[in-house]
């Protein structure tokens, strides 16, 4: 394995990508696992969130394993859902589905689930699932219809992102914020790091150090 060290985010979320810039982790690829992210019958929010997590990182491996150019890479892959009880909530893409999902947590309280996993350059998967807990406000007629015409929830677990308009309804937040964003950052780090991924190489800027 050469010294630089290659990591591929398995995600197309551009909110994924900020969080892990965020932390001063730049990807060297891009490459979202497109999978059918359908729950099965019965199937419980942290089960589901585990399973897609898993199955995106399985798929990452395989290409891994058949291209030398990122067999010794590093991987991240991760997927969120929102669920009130049982129930999971879409990832609003209709006008409808998002209504829905914001009379649903009007006033409630509801989890946010994040699965994340570590690909290493053996090849082994590390995961994590974290939970996040969220309270809002109950929402009026009028601010349900004002965030629903701005389209800031087209895409997003719940119909909603915490980090835009709808920080504004949450009356309490339990667990990490990052991980409602989409990626929970100290799990994450702290998986790349367990696998012997340099996180902080990033961090140093080249005018101020002396190496």
């Amino acid at each position: 394995m050469s010294d630089k060290q290659m990591l591929i985010l398995g995600s197309g979320s551009p909110r994924r990508l900020a969080l892990l810039q965020q932390a001063g982790i730049e990807p060297d690829r891009l490459h979202p696992a497109d999978i059918d992210e359908t729950p099965q019958r019965g199937e419980v929010p942290r089960t589901l969130v585990n399973r897609l997590a898993r199955t995106k990182a399985e798929m990452i491996r395989l290409w891994m394993d058949r291209d030398a150019a990122v067999s010794d890479a590093y991987a991240v892959t991760a997927d969120t859902v929102v669920a009130v009880g049982r129930r999971v909530l879409p990832k609003a893409e209709m006008l409808d589905e998002a209504e829905t999902c914001l009379e649903l947590l009007s006033g409630r309280s509801h989890r946010v689930y994040t699965s994340v996993c570590v690909v290493n350059p053996k090849h082994d998967i590390r995961q994590k699932l974290v939970e996040t807990r969220v309270r809002f406000k109950r929402l009026g007629r009028e601010e349900v219809a004002d965030y629903l015409a701005s389209g800031e929830w087209r895409g997003k677990a719940g119909g909603y992102a915490i980090q835009g308009l709808a920080g504004s309804f949450v009356v309490k937040l339990t667990g990490s914020y990052t991980n409602v964003v989409g990626l929970p950052l100290f799990e994450t780090v702290s998986l790349l790091s367990g696998e012997g991924y340099r996180v902080r190489a990033g961090w140093i800027d080249p005018l101020t150090s002396d190496v």
